[in-house]
């Protein structure tokens, strides 16, 4: 025995793959933690020995400054890219340039020397299809053409993403942040975050941007940063090798995502800790502000809209708002948090019908009609044409005097000599009124055509829609209220603040705060929705009007149900995620949530010195558990670790390849000197390397608050129940979920993963 007793220590050794997890499987946080910690401690020690490994040390130390760089780099150039193929592409629906095909309206007219200011939307290089293809560009029959282009480009650009999306990267669909809100609280779903879903989710944005269906790029613009995040830690061993660190540098990278989508670098990181983060250390929190900073100035550095911004719609207002005006900004608030729940609740219904009838077997199919249909419906009317972001932008404008759009169509008074800038409230023209009733249209347009929009198999994002929403809803508030202080100006709420001639009310400044409503009413967003809103605007002083509407609707957004639209999909598709927010108030004790339950068979546990590797194949193969206590002996059931399923099979397996004389009835010890065996029988296999000697345990009257509160802080897969030190049964992430569900009336059948 004592011959073999280098041979059986062979396991002291780490093997290839121990310490990894299986697909669909969530991470043990604990674990992770104190791998790090022992690897930073080896690092340290060893950097005294030499000058070569404390260079070693400083290159692990800098490493994750270098990730976040390059993750910077990367998602702000993939975002610029991403925005000029967009702007070409929408155009492409409408015409071409003919100087250069792949110039986009505004390009093509900037490089034009015949283009006037009044006609800066004119220009003989920019051609409509129906004045290519027919030489007239007014009439029945150019409208029809232009019509039939439009819908035809539209359907032509959403049946190519769609195809990518099925052929190629089935995971490029959707938002992509209820999965990485998952992935980030320790949940793996491996090809999630891989080369293919970056390359298809990235091209495929483009591509259902440009089709004009109701869906924003922000949201997935988060899922191609982490995409880059995931990518860059894979080249570290520092990151590839612990999840744990890897979800940390996919938090700056969620960051930086948001970063680039709205040019708001503060609002991403805050976005990340509020919204997405699960465990987000200080550390992280500058790494994030770092790798935001990079992705922002790489975005501005591309320049893409040409207005040396970070966003289209960026807009500067010059007068003050008064204290009159927080009721109407409230209503909004009201608005956005009704809407907030409305879409949230017909959304989730539509997408759980598709999962549940044979409407989600024809996703091709699925996306052409919902094309088709916006694109039929969209056309008429010029706020549903454009592009969203540009619908927005011209919502958020304050009418200059050189604004050409209808809402800017005011009467003007021939004797006003003032400067441009301060130009006084005036009565409504007929482009206003018609406006008016075009916007009420639209609203009703954009609010139902979203709801089957978002969930489709392509990658569709939620902000801009709901943005847009909010935003026309704000701005004909914003029109009425300043048409009630121009004709009522003596009334007393307008008399202390709004005299004749002076300019009162900005309708631009509704739209923004009712774009923030809507956008909060949906996601439940609060501290980085107003910081995201006020980064876009530049306007400190409008942080109180931001501040009351983002509040006041998710008040009432959280008065008719707690989940926003990402914890419902998270919800919808059975993944494991205990959140934060939750709250668990039941006086239910571990006793009650444990397995096994009366009436089931016994736990399944190994012993520590008297199992064969045969018993403990077949106990691996009648079972799907991910681990198995380890106890002193079945008579005594006395706890002495806890042993993964994946890396059980994994150390038999390596044994039966490189250890000699490792059989099917070899015995396998989990203590640190081999049991006394007689003398012929093989040679034992001792696995105590692979056991956790320190599981996580509470007593079986433990309170279920308690425990919950353990698996939410502490980022638990399972924690066993004892007494005495006698172990009585275990408790997993799932059982606390569905025990969760149950509690709630809800079925606890959904939660699927573990």
């Amino acid at each position: 025995m004592s011959a073999s007793g280098n041979l059986m220590d062979f396991l002291d050794e780490p093997f290839p793959d121990v310490g990894t997890y299986e697909d669909f499987h969530t991470i043990d946080w604990l674990r992770e933690k104190s791998r790090d910690t022992d690897r930073h401690r080896k690092i340290t020690s060893k950097s005294k020995e030499s000058i070569w490994e404390f260079i070693k040390s400083l290159l692990d130390a800098w490493s994750g400054w270098v990730v976040m760089l390059l993750i910077g780099l990367l998602a702000g150039t993939l975002a610029g890219v991403i925005d000029l193929a967009v702007d070409w592409m929408t155009d492409l629906k409408e015409g071409v340039c003919l100087s250069a095909f792949w110039y986009s309206h505004e390009q093509c007219c900037w490089t034009s020397n015949e283009t006037t200011f009044e006609d800066r939307d004119k220009c003989p290089l920019w051609q409509k299809w129906s004045e290519l293809l027919l030489s007239q560009s007014e009439g029945a029959s150019a409208y029809i053409l232009n019509y039939l282009m439009y819908i035809l480009w539209a359907l032509l650009f959403a049946f190519l993403a769609v195809s990518l999306v099925r052929v190629f990267a089935p995971y490029a669909c959707g938002s992509g942040i209820p999965e990485i809100k998952t992935i980030l609280s320790g949940f793996i779903i491996r090809g999630y975050l891989g080369k293919w879903t970056l390359l298809i989710k990235t091209v495929t944005l483009v591509l259902v941007v440009s089709s004009g269906l109701s869906l924003g790029k922000e949201g997935p613009l988060v899922h191609v940063a982490c995409c880059c995040g995931n990518f860059f830690s894979s080249l570290f061993s520092k990151y590839s090798k612990n999840e744990g660190k890897r979800r940390e540098v996919l938090s700056a990278a969620a960051a930086a995502g948001v970063s680039v989508a709205f040019g708001a670098p503060i609002g991403g990181v805050l976005f990340s800790l509020e919204e997405v983060s699960y465990y987000f250390p200080l550390k992280t929190l500058w790494r994030s502000f770092f790798a935001a900073l990079v992705a922002a100035f790489t975005l501005r550095s591309i320049n893409p809209f040409g207005n040396s911004r970070l966003v289209l719609f960026y807009v500067e207002y010059h007068t003050p708002w008064y204290m009159a005006e927080l009721f109407p900004f409230i209503l909004l608030g009201v608005f956005g948090g009704l809407w907030g729940t409305l879409f949230t609740r017909c959304n989730i219904a539509w997408c759980r019908r598709r999962k549940t009838t044979r409407l989600g077997k024809y996703p091709v199919l699925e996306v052409i009609v919902v094309t088709a249909i916006t694109a039929i419906i969209a056309y008429p009317n010029p706020y549903t044409r454009q592009s969203t972001s540009e619908l927005i932008s011209e919502l958020f404008n304050d009418c200059g005097a050189l604004e050409s759009s209808q809402l800017c169509d005011y009467i003007n008074d021939p004797n006003m000599t003032r400067p441009v800038d301060d130009i006084p409230d005036r009565p409504a023209g007929v482009g206003v009124y018609t406006a008016m009733w075009q916007l009420a249209l639209a609203l009703i347009f954009k609010i139902v055509i979203t709801i089957f929009t978002f969930g489709m198999k392509i990658p569709s994002g939620l902000f801009i829609p709901s943005m847009a929403v909010g935003a026309m809803a704000g701005r004909m508030v914003g029109i009425g209220v300043e048409q009630l202080a121009y004709h009522h100006h003596d009334w007393i709420i307008f008399r202390n603040w709004c005299r004749p001639g002076a300019d009162c009310v900005t309708p631009g400044l509704y739209a923004m705060v009712g774009a923030a409503a809507c956008l909060g009413g949906v996601t439940r967003m609060t501290v980085s929705l107003v910081v995201i809103m006020f980064e876009l605007t530049g306007g400190l002083e409008y942080i109180v009007p931001l501040m009351a509407a983002a509040v006041t609707s998710k008040w009432v957004a959280d008065a008719f149900g707690k989940e926003g639209i990402y914890e419902a999909h998270i919800h919808l598709n059975g993944y494991p995620f205990l959140d934060v927010k939750d709250e668990f108030t039941h006086r239910t004790l571990a006793t009650d949530v444990m397995r096994p339950r009366r009436g089931e068979p016994p736990l399944s546990v190994l012993t520590q010195d008297s199992m064969t590797v045969e018993d403990v194949e077949t106990l691996i193969k009648e079972t799907d558990y991910n681990g198995f206590p380890v106890v002193v002996s079945r008579d005594s059931e006395r706890l002495i670790g806890f042993a993964q399923r994946r890396e059980l099979i994994l150390a038999i397996k390596n044994a039966r390849q490189r250890q000699e004389g490792i059989v099917s009835n070899s015995i396998m010890y989990f203590t640190e000197e081999p049991p006394e065996l007689p003398a012929n029988s093989p040679h034992p296999l001792k696995l105590r390397r692979i056991l956790n000697l320190s599981p996580f345990t509470v007593t079986d009257h433990t309170p279920m608050e308690t425990v919950v509160d353990i698996f939410r802080k502490l980022g638990l897969r399972q924690c066993l129940v004892t007494r005495s030190g006698r172990l009585l049964g275990i408790i997993t992430k799932k059982d606390v979920l569905r025990h969760m569900a149950q509690m709630a009336n809800q079925d606890p059948e959904s939660i699927m993963f573990n």
